[in-house]
C-alpha cells in the first residue's frame, strides 16, 4: 500500500484565493514613500537617462501629479532639490537660505496638501561644488563637527518651512543628537527625525547622483563617512547610537543587497525601519523588466515584499507611483 503523505503543503497553494488568505506579508500604500527630484521654474520636466520613467519636475508639475496620486493612497513623499551650478559652493551655503527651492516647495505643498507627509533630506551634496555631504578640509577629508553645525541650521530651515520629517543622510557622527536638541530648544518636539543610520558606500547610487546633477562633480569618494559594505556589526552600532540620540525612524540604504542588515536591525531594535530601494536598484529592475526577463509588476511587488518580510515598516521607493496605479 502506498504511504501517502499526511501533510501536503501544496494544499495551501492550490489557488489564488487560498494563497492570498495565507499570505504572511503584504505591501500597501501606507508603507510607501515616493521620492521626487524638484526643479526651479514652471512647466519643466527633465527625463533622467539612468532612471527611465523618473523625471525631474518643477513644483507646478509635481502638484499636478500629487493631485492624481493622493486619491490613489499616496501618504508621503521625499524631496531632493536640483541646485543650479551657480548656486553651489564649497560650503553648500544655499542650503541655509530660508527661501531656497526645497523650503519654498515644502511650504507650498503643505498649504495645498496638509495631510501629505513631507520628508526633507538633510545633507549638503545637492549644494556643494565638490559633491560631498559636508565641509572638506584641505586634504579632502570631511569635517564632522563643522558639517553638523551646518546640518542643524539646514534642518531648522526645513522644519520651519513645514517639513514633517527631517532625514539626515550625511552619516556624520552626532548629528541626530544635535538636530534633536535644536528642535527641542525651538519647541518643535513633534518633528520626526528619520535618520539614515545605515548608509553603505555602495556602487548603487550612480543614477541618484545623475538625477541631482552631481555625478560629474564628485571629488574622490565617500568612504570616510559612508559604511564599508563588508561590515554588519557596525550597522547595529550606528542604529543604536542614532536611537539614543533621538531618531524616531531609521533608514537602511541600499535595501535589496542588505536584507540581512534589515533583519538584524529588526531583531534588535524597536523603532520603525525604512528600507530605501535606491536608484541603482530601481535601474536594475527596470532593465530586467524592459528585457522581458519577468513581468514588471511582479518584479516590483516581489522586491517591495522582500523588504516587509525582512522587517521594514516603511519603504522609500521610486516604484511607489507605479505601485499605486496598478493596485487601484
Amino acid at each position: 500500500m502506498f504511504n501517502y503523505p499526511l501533510h501536503r503543503p501544496r494544499r495551501l497553494r492550490q489557488n489564488a484565493t487560498i494563497r492570498t488568505m495565507m499570505r504572511e506579508y503584504s505591501v500597501t500604500a501606507n508603507d510607501l514613500i515616493m521620492p521626487y527630484f524638484i526643479l526651479e521654474g514652471k512647466n519643466k520636466r527633465e527625463p533622467i537617462t539612468s532612471m527611465p520613467q523618473i523625471e525631474r519636475l518643477s513644483v507646478d508639475l509635481l502638484i499636478t501629479e500629487l493631485h492624481e496620486l493622493i486619491p490613489l493612497g499616496l501618504k508621503a513623499i521625499a524631496l531632493f532639490p536640483i541646485t543650479p551650478l551657480n548656486l553651489k559652493d564649497d560650503t553648500g551655503s544655499y542650503a541655509l537660505k530660508k527661501d531656497n527651492l526645497i523650503c519654498r516647495t515644502i511650504t507650498q505643498l503643505k498649504n495645498l496638501f496638509p495631510n501629505l507627509l513631507i520628508v526633507a533630506d538633510v545633507a549638503l551634496d545637492p549644494y556643494t561644488s565638490h559633491g560631498h555631504d559636508g565641509i572638506l578640509d584641505n586634504t579632502g577629508y570631511m569635517h564632522n563637527d563643522q558639517t553638523v553645525d551646518i546640518l542643524v541650521q539646514q534642518s531648522l530651515n526645513q522644519m520651519q518651512a513645514g517639513a514633517d520629517i527631517i532625514a539626515p543622510s550625511d552619516m556624520c557622527d552626532g548629528r541626530v543628537k544635535a538636530i534633536r536638541n535644536a528642535f527641542e530648544n525651538y519647541n518643535a518636539v513633534n518633528t520626526l527625525i528619520m535618520a539614515y543610520s545605515v548608509k553603505y558606500a555602495s556602487g548603487l547610487y550612480g543614477p541618484f547622483r545623475d538625477a541631482i546633477c552631481s555625478s560629474g562633480q564628485l571629488i574622490g569618494d565617500k568612504k570616510t563617512y559612508q559604511m564599508d559594505y563588508a561590515n554588519k556589526t557596525e550597522a547595529l552600532n550606528e542604529v543604536n547610537l542614532d536611537i539614543q540620540e533621538g531618531a524616531d525612524i531609521i533608514i537602511i540604504k541600499p535595501a535589496m543587497m542588505y536584507l540581512d542588515i534589515i533583519r538584524q536591525t529588526a531583531d534588535n531594535c524597536s523603532v520603525p525601519i525604512c528600507a530605501y530601494q535606491v536608484s541603482g536598484e530601481y535601474a536594475m529592475i527596470d532593465f530586467a523588466a524592459q528585457s522581458n526577463f519577468a513581468p514588471r509588476q511582479d518584479l516590483i511587488l516581489e522586491s517591495l515584499t522582500a523588504f516587509k518580510r525582512a522587517g521594514c515598516q516603511l519603504i522609500l521607493s521610486y516604484f511607489t507611483k507605479e505601485f499605486l496605479k496598478f493596485n487601484n
